[in-house]
């Protein structure tokens, strides 16, 4: 039987909270049954939805709120006069050690903020990045930075590469994950001095990362590599073309089936063919973006998910704090913090 797992959760964040994060929290207990959750939110709307599911009554604590953050507010404004709200509530359960991660639906930004400021960064970690699941060709592959850092260098893609191959063993279960940077081009002399140094770094590390190299925007639904390492500027770009590629195609296909009678017979044949491409391809699978390299866990639930995207979040969640995910961090960046050289006496005489 598995260990007790509390996970707090940002009731009021999202399109369709808390209805939808209550649903949420219902479809997950029947798979983990061993997670409690704490849910920050207005009581007044969030205990009446835990009514109708009785067996959430010994699982479910409510700390009320009547204050929420919304999707457009900015980062700076939530932390200055957000300290009540849900949001910054669940991420402060986790502070504090009542719950062992956060879950919300709510404003990107201002989790991300919220998150940082609260429960800071592991040591040896600049800043943290947001990491999510694609699918591929051959499986699943993780992707980082997705939108936290628009800008980085090359010792911040070293991190996040570091995390990436952590978090690919830890959940993923692989044994020696391969690491590429996303670049324009597969040639080392091909990139900015971000990237190529970065990759430097990586080769000559003697930490045990399988480093393929550089890898193109191809390369990653191919599933050339099990993690890529970018800026937050173009992985949130490519995660957000990945998203309307799918939508692109659903539209397309459901549009030739209707085009005659012919075209609605053979959706007939080709109904249970598609249902798995649908399945494979389905956004909600992949919902929970991880934001790595906190002092703590925290998962972002997309917006507008529905019930089902929103336990997936709780799941994902769920599985970092069983892997011990931030423990296997620390281990590996002080491995690296060890095995950095040392800077020449010429080197320190200049500075």
């Amino acid at each position: 039987m598995s260990a007790p797992v509390t996970i707090s959760v940002d009731a009021m964040g999202g399109d369709h909270a808390p209805d939808v994060v209550v649903e949420g929290v219902r479809l997950a207990h029947v798979r983990l049954p061993h997670v409690r959750y704490l849910l920050f939110g207005d009581e007044g709307r969030v205990a009446p939805l835990l009514e109708r599911h009785p067996e959430l009554s010994g699982v479910c604590t409510v700390r009320h709120t009547d204050e929420s953050v919304s999707n457009d507010a900015k980062p700076s404004q939530v932390l200055r006069t957000g300290r009540r709200s849900s949001m910054w509530l669940a991420v402060d359960a986790v502070a504090k050690g009542e719950a062992a991660g956060v879950v919300s639906a709510g404003n990107t930004g201002a989790l991300m903020a919220v998150s940082k400021f609260v429960l800071r960064t592991l040591p040896g970690i600049d800043r943290p990045a947001i990491a999510g699941m694609f699918p591929t060709e051959r499986g699943e592959t993780v992707m980082l930075d997705l939108g936290a850092n628009v800008d980085c260098d090359a010792n911040n893609l070293v991190q996040f590469a570091v995390m990436g191959e952590v978090f690919a063993r830890a959940v993923l279960g692989l044994e020696q994950p391969t690491i590429g940077l996303l670049n324009v081009g597969s040639e080392e002399l091909k990139g900015n001095d971000a990237v190529k140094t970065a990759a430097n770094t990586l080769r000559e590390s003697q930490l045990p990362i399988r480093f393929h190299g550089f890898v193109e925007g191809n390369d990653i639904c191919a599933g050339t590599v099990d993690v890529v390492v970018t800026d937050g500027f173009t992985g949130n770009i490519a995660l957000k073309t990945a998203e309307g590629t799918v939508r692109l195609y659903s539209t397309c296909i459901k549009q030739a089936f209707r085009n005659s009678i012919l075209a609605k017979i053979g959706f007939v044949f080709a109904r249970q063919a598609l249902h798995k491409v649908k399945v494979r391809t389905d956004p909600r699978r992949y919902n929970g973006a991880m934001f790595l390299g906190l002092n703590g866990i925290a998962v972002k639930s997309h917006g507008g998910t529905d019930a089902f995207g929103f336990a997936n979040a709780i799941g994902v969640a769920v599985d970092l704090v069983t892997h011990g995910y931030n423990d296997r961090i620390r281990h590996e960046f002080e491995r690296l913090n060890a095995a950095a050289p040392a800077p020449s006496q010429s080197a320190a005489g200049n500075g």
